[in-house]
C-alpha cells in the first residue's frame, strides 16, 4: 500500500490538484498497481521474447507513393479563414 504522503507527492511532482478523497482513492489504486507489477516480477519470462507490437504487424499502411498535388484553392476550401493561399490563424503574442 502506498501512504497518503507519497500520494501527495507524486501528484505534486505531476502537478496535479487531488482532494482529500482523490488521495485516499489513489493510494489504494496505486497500492493495487504495484502488486500487480510485482505479481509479474514472479513470472518465469525466461523464454519469452521482447516485443514492441504483441499483434506482432509489420506495416499497416499503404505504401508510400507519390500522388499528384493539390491545388491552393482545394486545400484551403475548407480552412476556416484563408489570406494570400496560406492558412489564416489567430496571432499568438
Amino acid at each position: 500500500m502506498i501512504s497518503e504522503e507519497e500520494v501527495r507527492h507524486v501528484a505534486n511532482l505531476a502537478r496535479l490538484g487531488l482532494t482529500d478523497e482523490e488521495v485516499e482513492k489513489m493510494s489504494g489504486q496505486l497500492g493495487d498497481i504495484l502488486d500487480n507489477i510485482d505479481q509479474i516480477g514472479e513470472l518465469n519470462l525466461e523464454d519469452v521474447p521482447p516485443t514492441a507490437n504483441a499483434l506482432n504487424l509489420t506495416n499497416v499502411l499503404r505504401p508510400d507513393e507519390p500522388h499528384a498535388e493539390l491545388s491552393p484553392e482545394t486545400v484551403l476550401s475548407t480552412a476556416p479563414d484563408a489570406a494570400d493561399d496560406l492558412f489564416a490563424v489567430p496571432r499568438i503574442d
